[in-house]
């Protein structure tokens, strides 16, 4: 939707798409014009705008809206006109509440409302199906349908106005009223989860306020009327959270107030101290905290007794009746007797916590528990008169149980005592801000305090005492609670006796091993001991002391060294913090030195603004003294028209202004002003004197009037008097008839009395039976499931163990498999590199024969081979080459040696002869060659001859090469 230029006419546009229908447009409209930068000025229209803006927001449930709008208006209205913003607020809430109301009165109306037309006719199917398949009532379903919706938008409304009105200083009495509100409305409707919300948002709010002091429109906490906005709405917090019964609520409230108050250190109101400390007792006694409560209460009683004028004897009487009994039902044995270190300093750091809420400077070297005591308090009770102020059965009542020593009767003196106290109390007429005063609330505090003073006293005179007498002299109480009461008494230390059900009788003393008498015989035993210890050994003189320092020292040397690493990690981090600080700080810097450029930029735009403005100014006044100057020429000429009443004209010409001309117009109006000031002070005169003569003329006729009405009012009374005595002795004298009546019927009311106990007897003892059978079955059940776990963990185990006994095993097998491979292929290793070795000295030795021959040939001296030396250190192979070289050194004629190659040139003999057999080779076959043939044969193929030999070393070369070399087997 485009922008209007003027907000009527957005106005306008609205109000005709209400009329269509179109509400959702309208709203969009209405909202895009308050948002816009065009709308940054405040006019009449604008908030006309708002108005019609809310009602369309709270017509159509839209909360979102509307916090959007009002935010924006408020930056509009803040610094021109607060009070429009402040009117547009109420009228959101006024709405809001309106409709709500009306949605509530309509779901009542539909509750109220016969569903059905014909009351003869049964229910039809589909409301059946309804309500069997919904499952909730009628009323629950109207609330969730129609009044639901509307309460939490009301809700939302509230959060919204606080949540705007939060930090503003010009609006605090509606931030006040709205919290007002919004505590009614969960008061009046029981919402107990919004309230706690709407305690967190007001608590929120002020610690922000207190965080952030440099926020330009923030409240100032020290002005008087705000400190009393801000506490009236704490304790109208305080007083909804007691009526709601959320007592940590109130608790937090009452911190809340104590908060506020050592903020701005100042006292508040009177009436708003009473009302704190009165509902202080409440919370006080819900906890069972009896002696705060009974502070609290005396609290109370100096407020009331100090700034109540107008506090009646009865109602002093019956606070400092509360005061007494609130501190008599305090337990006289402190309930932290046996608790540790931690639970006695988080004990005395809450007593300090109590003690400053309840208005007691605590002095933190004293021992706060001498300070806050039962004991302390009922000195302070009688030192400041109030036991005085109190009734006679609460007087009595303290006597006997503080001062008096009846150990056979007193209970039942107490009980007729606290028969009478059970019926006082009542509302307070001259003290509105107290609640009402019950004094029978504070009887079982009471009758516990007289069964611990009966037991008390008793202790001292018996050692022995039956169950059955015990239990007479206290009447007020059933053994069973006795018991309980004397239990936990003797828990924290209080009393010290034993009761013994089978011999059915209460010993009274300590009778054991732990009594404190023993406890200081063998303190004495030890000292005396440890004194005759040193004076049988006595200690001996110090020696040098570096015997005793050298067995510790590497200890010690190793203590320091840690102690100095983490002195030095402790550095390195307290660096790195300084570093982050320093960081942060720089950081911070940048920040507030942008923050300053863009102040020192607003304010040079200011400045420019500033000067337009002065120079639009100065023309605007240009232009005006222009207009005056006119005026002053069209005054003078009328002034030389017309002379009135002898004046003389003004003839100045143009050095008179329209100034001089309007001091003389003023002088003659001062002038008749005076005339007409003489003329009333002449009429005053005479008022008064004729005013003085009719008083002085009514004065007698007046007393003589007033002592006929005290004449008539003195019999009135007397008559009124006279008909309350009479009044007083008929109800007596029936009072009287009714008891003779009433008590014929004594006897039945004890037969049917004991009636009922026995039929409460053997109920008990059934119900009782039926319990230890269950308790029975239960320690059986329980008993089967233990030894289920016991078998199936001792499975577990045993499976475990089992499992973990295999894999050793199987990891025993891997090792040894692993070794015998590794064997193994050290031992084929070795069968190679030996077979490889025998084949090397093989070949070495073929090749050795071939030169030897070859030199043979040629006819050279073959020297003698030089010894083979294996690598290693294996041992030698004996050379074969040896006899070769004799057998060519002897005469050709000579047979040669069997196996060995011989030229035929060196061969003696016949052609005939057949020649030498050829020697195998190694790989065991046998020459295929041609056998030689003569010596012409020979000589004509010498060179065959020659390739012959050649041919022998190739195959020798041959035979080599099928030899795998050792390091690629």
């Amino acid at each position: 939707m485009s922008a209007f230029v003027k907000p009527e006419n957005a106005l306008k546009r609205a109000e005709e798409l209400i009329n269509v229908g179109q509400k959702q447009d309208a709203l969009q409209a209405l909202h895009d014009v308050i948002t816009s930068k065009r709308s940054r000025a405040w006019q009449k229209t604008l908030e006309r705008i708002m108005f019609k803006y809310i009602e369309l927001c709270v017509d159509m449930r839209r909360g979102r809206y509307a916090k959007d709008g009002l935010i924006q208006y408020r930056i509009v209205c803040q610094q021109v006109n607060v009070s429009s913003l402040e009117e547009v607020i109420k009228h959101f809430m006024h709405l809001s509440t309106e409709k709500a109301e009306q949605a509530r009165a309509q779901a009542q109306a539909l509750e109220e409302a016969l569903d059905v037309d014909d009351l003869e006719a049964d229910k039809r199917p589909e409301d059946l199906m309804l309500s069997y398949v919904g499952g909730e009532k009628g009323k629950d379903r109207s609330d969730r349908e129609v009044v639901t919706p509307w309460f939490k938008f009301l809700w939302e409304t509230y959060r919204t106005v606080l949540e705007i009105l939060r930090n503003n200083s010009k609006l605090e009495a509606l931030y006040a009223m709205t919290a007002h509100r919004a505590f009614q409305f969960c008061k009046q409707y029981k919402r107990t989860t919004e309230f706690r919300r709407l305690c967190e948002i007001i608590r929120n709010h002020l610690a922000n306020l207190n965080k952030y002091r440099d926020q330009r429109d923030r409240p100032d906490l020290s002005a008087p009327e705000s400190l009393q906005l801000y506490l009236d709405t704490r304790v109208e917090q305080l007083k909804i959270a007691t009526e709601l019964d959320l007592w940590q609520e109130a608790f937090r409230s009452v911190e809340d107030i104590y908060g506020l108050m050592c903020l701005v250190k100042k006292t508040p109101k009177a009436s708003v101290m009473v009302i704190y400390y009165a509902k202080l007792t409440e919370i006080f006694w819900i906890s069972s905290s009896h002696l705060y409560h009974a502070y609290a209460w005396l609290k109370v009683f100096n407020l009331q007794k100090s700034f109540n004028k107008n506090l009646s004897q009865k109602d002093l009487q019956m606070i400092a009746s509360s005061v007494v009994l609130a501190a008599l039902s305090v337990s006289p044995y402190e309930r932290s007797s046996r608790a540790s270190h931690l639970e006695l300093e988080n004990e005395k750091e809450r007593n300090l916590r109590m003690a400053y809420l309840i208005g007691f400077n605590v002095d933190l070297k004293v021992e706060n528990r001498e300070l806050l005591s039962r004991s302390s308090l009922l000195s302070k009770l009688v030192a400041k008169g109030v036991l005085n102020c109190a009734t006679q059965e609460v007087k009595d009542l303290y006597h006997l149980l503080e001062h008096e020593f009846f150990p056979l009767d007193i209970a039942i003196k107490i009980q007729s005592l606290l028969n009478k106290i059970s019926k006082l109390g009542g509302k307070l007429a001259s003290a509105s801000s107290l609640p009402e005063v019950q004094l029978s609330q504070y009887v079982p505090s009471l009758e516990k305090i007289a069964t611990l003073r009966v037991l008390q006293q008793v202790s001292r005179v018996y050692q022995t005492m039956k169950i059955e007498v015990l239990a007479q002299m206290i009447p007020f109480s059933n053994f069973l609670v006795v018991e309980k009461i004397s239990v936990e008494a003797v828990k924290h230390k209080f009393l010290a006796l034993k009761i013994d059900h089978a011999k059915g009788v209460v010993q009274f003393g300590d009778q054991g091993f732990e009594s404190d008498v023993l406890k200081n015989h063998l303190a004495t035993l030890a000292q005396n001991l440890n004194k005759a210890r040193t004076m049988i050994y006595p200690p001996r003189k110090e020696e040098s002391k570096l015997g005793d320092i050298l067995p510790r020292l590497a200890e010690t040397v190793d203590r320091e060294h840690k102690r100095l690493l983490a002195r030095r990690s402790i550095i390195e981090k307290r660096k790195e913090d300084h570093e982050r600080q320093l960081s942060e700080m720089e950081r911070e810097e940048e920040s507030r030195r942008h923050k300053i450029q863009k102040v020192t930029e607003e304010a040079e735009q200011k400045r420019l603004a500033s000067e337009i403005e002065r120079r639009k100014n100065q023309r605007i006044l240009k232009e005006i003294e222009e207009r005056e100057l006119q005026e002053v020429h069209a005054l003078l000429q009328e002034a030389v028209k017309g002379k009135r009443r002898g004046k003389k004209p003004i003839l100045e010409g143009e050095k008179v202004t329209k100034q001089s001309v309007m001091e003389l117009a003023r002088s003659e109006q001062l002038k008749e002003r005076q005339e007409m000031e003489k003329k009333l002070q002449k009429l005053v005169k005479t008022m008064d004197y004729l005013e003085r003569a009719k008083r002085e003329e009514a004065a007698p006729l007046i007393e003589a009037a007033f002592q006929q009405r005290l004449v008539e009012e003195r019999q009135q009374h007397e008559h009124d008097q006279q008909q309350e005595v009479e009044l007083s002795r008929h109800r007596h004298d029936g009072d009287l008839k009714e008891k003779n009546r009433l008590t014929r019927m004594a006897d039945n009311k004890m037969i049917f009395q004991e009636r009922v106990l026995q039929l409460r007897q053997a109920e008990y003892d059934r119900i009782r039976a039926q319990r230890e059978d269950l308790i029975r079955q239960e320690l059986q059940s329980r008993k089967q499931e233990r030894e289920f776990l016991r078998k199936r963990k001792f499975f577990l185990i045993e499976e475990k163990k089992r499992l973990e006994r295999e894999a050793q095993e199987a990891e025993a097998c891997r090792i040894a498999e692993e070794e015998r491979q590794k064997k193994e292929e050290a031992e084929r290793k070795a069968k190679l590199d030996e077979f490889a070795e025998k084949q090397r000295q093989r070949e070495r030795e073929i090749e050795e024969k071939a030169r030897l021959e070859k030199e043979a040939l040629l006819g050279k001296t073959a020297e003698p081979p030089r010894p083979y030396e294996p690598p290693g250190g294996a041992r030698p192979v004996e050379p074969l080459g040896a006899a070769a070289a004799t057998a060519a050194a002897a005469p050709v004629a000579a047979t040669p040696a069997p196996g060995k190659y011989v030229p035929r040139f060196r061969r003696g003999g016949a052609e005939g002869a057949a020649p030498p057999p050829v020697p195998p080779d190694h790989w065991g076959r046998q020459d295929d060659r041609p056998p030689h043939g003569s010596s012409d044969r020979w000589r004509s193929s010498g060179a065959d001859s020659r390739g012959s030999t050649f041919g022998s070393s190739s195959r020798s070369s041959w035979s080599s090469s099928r030899i795998p070399p050792r390091g690629n087997r």
